[in-house]
């Protein structure tokens, strides 16, 4: 895609775009907030879905804009680049549970995030939630206070200052100390009163956004990724595509690529909030209209330079565990995952290093692979049947584990995206955090055989241990075993494994003996003088006592019936496809 700067005198927009997601729990007033505050809404917004305007609350992510003169504080940052003005556009996410998948989808395009708090009911569950996905996703926050038309009057001071205090308290140990409250009423009466009521603090919100805006990183480099959220037809021109450039930069007369459908598409004409410009760039809040394509195929999904995004069946991921969930992180288990803009179904394995002492070159401390989004398929890893927590080297931290997601249906995402892993089917009325893991993808499988193909060279091995007891000596080189192996084992794979007896001696297996399971073992070094009178004593003793010492059998049985032991120790790769036993 070409550089949108390259081209100086055409119409590039000199207005810069500031991306803000307005997010909290359900009926906290965000749509409320976002009308009062735009003055030109974009086609998704104010929400356009009528199931949506039947229940009176946010069903998509919903957009809309307002633009205010260049503060004076940005124009030092932006060096050559003038822009006259600041257009913020906000994003609407919805508040309930079972469409937090959307505001994961729209949190990853945020620059700040403003948290709608119902002053009257304070932090609730899915306020929490959207603060959560704040944290993984942008770094500035402001909080606002909204419904403050329902304190009573000569309570709402304290009341403001009150609710204030506890959202210091609680935002406290979180990337948002300190990060601005302020107080308003975004729809004085609520949503059915008439709009002849004037919104109040909307004034001092906008000098305060004025204030906290910044420069964001925007790069046109890379293929381009286009988040879209709507699609629709004008007739006589085609279809439009409203969204966000994620990444890189876009023209007229650029082809992209509809990766879920496998089409390709020629750009027409491109249009920010209605105004037409030639060449757009990351954080962009765009209109792309393409010919000969049908609306219906893609209500929301991406779009990108062709051949730039992968479609996986399976991917590794790091993991982190977010502290608020209560539930353990099992292997095996499926959860929801959000990955790009999709969210799907997935069964999770987790897993970490294989100790790094027993690793060669493991202590040479090459700094690329301490890195937490570091994964090499040349590693060995060790099969976890639960996430571990606080189990690191330092107190309380975790160690560096990973996880193998397998799709229930391919997804469409880009390299080293974010991957948030929730539990959406939870009692969206408990109070409980849904939201369970983040990570970043590091590394896909598009093969749809990669049970076959790719997982194979996945390192994952199970520890393994049987143990079993030694029946007698055949000579001072030689002793059958018993216990180790069931009658039906296939003992031919085990020839050659070492294993150890509980008297200190190596011996390797040399084959079965017999039809019941019985296993030959062979002692290089020969059975210690000591060990061979323990073992006589004790067939002795079995041979005259019987079944007449009964009552003498709980002193004396247990050092008599297994007087020695015999341990084996491998391990299992967990995806190698001959099963093969591996002894370090």
């Amino acid at each position: 895609m070409a550089d949108p700067s390259a081209n100086a005198g055409d119409s590039s927009p000199t207005t810069l775009n500031f991306n803000v997601g307005v997010l909290g729990h359900v009926d906290s007033g965000k749509t409320s907030l976002a009308r009062s505050l735009s003055s030109t809404a974009s086609t998704a917004a104010f929400d356009k879905n009528p199931q949506s305007k039947e229940r009176g609350i946010t069903l998509d992510l919903g957009f809309s804009a307002f633009t205010v003169p260049f503060p004076e504080h940005l124009i030092e940052e932006c060096g050559q680049r003038k822009y006259d003005s600041l257009q913020f556009t906000l994003v609407d996410c919805p508040g309930h549970a079972s469409l937090i998948r959307t505001i994961i989808g729209g949190a990853q395009i945020i620059d700040l995030m403003l948290l709608v708090v119902d002053v009257v009911k304070g932090m609730q569950t899915q306020t929490a939630e959207c603060l959560l996905i704040g944290q993984l996703t942008c770094s500035r926050m402001i909080v606002i206070l909204n419904k403050t038309d329902l304190l009573p009057s000569d309570k709402k001071q304290s009341a403001i200052d009150k609710m204030t205090k506890r959202m210091h308290k609680t935002l406290e140990n979180t990337r948002f100390k300190g990060c601005p409250v302020i107080a308003v009423a975004a729809k004085p009466g609520g949503p059915d009163a008439p709009d002849t009521e004037e919104a109040q603090g909307i004034t001092d919100l906008i000098e305060l956004l004025k204030s906290q805006a910044f420069l964001p990183h925007r790069d046109p480099s890379g293929s381009l990724l286009m988040a879209v959220d709507h699609c629709f037809s004008i007739r006589g021109q085609g279809t439009v595509m409203t969204g966000t450039i994620l990444q890189g930069a876009l023209r007229v007369n650029d082809t992209l690529e509809i990766p879920a459908l496998k089409v390709t598409r020629k750009v027409k004409s491109i249009q920010m909030f209605r105004k037409p410009v030639s060449c757009v760039m990351q954080g962009d809040r765009v209109g792309v209209c393409v010919t000969q394509f049908d609306p219906k195929l893609l209500e929301r999904g991406v779009v990108c330079t062709p051949g730039s995004l992968r479609t996986l069946h399976a991917a590794v991921i790091s993991v982190r565990k977010i502290e608020y969930y209560r539930g353990a992180l099992s292997s095996r288990s499926k959860f929801h995952i959000t990955v790009g803009h999709e969210t799907v179904m997935a069964r999770v394995s987790f897993f970490s290093r294989a100790s790094l002492k027993d690793l060669p070159g493991a202590l040479d401390g090459n700094p690329s692979e301490q890195s937490p989004d570091s994964f090499s398929f040349d590693w060995e890893f060790q099969h976890q049947e639960e996430f571990l927590s606080g189990q690191g080297e330092a107190e309380g931290q975790e160690p560096q584990q990973w996880a193998l997601l397998e799709f229930e249906r391919s997804v469409t995402c880009p390299p080293l995206c974010l991957v948030i892993g929730s539990r959406l089917d939870s009692d969206i009325h408990a109070n409980t955090c849904r939201l369970a893991f983040h990570g970043k993808l590091l590394e896909g499988f598009e093969d749809k055989n990669y049970t076959e193909t790719t997982l194979p060279k996945l390192k994952i091995s199970k520890d393994k241990h049987k143990e079993g007891a030694v029946e007698r000596v055949t000579d001072d080189y030689t002793l059958i075993g018993r216990n180790l192996f069931k009658k039906e084992t296939n003992l031919q794979l085990f020839v050659g494994l070492k294993v150890t007896l509980s008297s200190g001696e190596t011996g390797v297996i040399e084959g079965g003996f017999g039809q019941s399971g019985k296993i030959k073992i062979r002692v290089p070094e020969g059975l210690k003088e000591e060990t061979k009178q323990l073992l006589s004593s004790s067939s002795k003793k079995k041979g005259k006592g019987g079944a007449k010492n009964e009552s003498n059998k709980d002193e004396e049985g247990k050092t008599e019936l297994q007087p020695i032991t015999i341990h084996l120790n491998f391990k299992r790769y967990v995806y190698d496809p001959h099963k093969k036993m591996v002894q370090s």
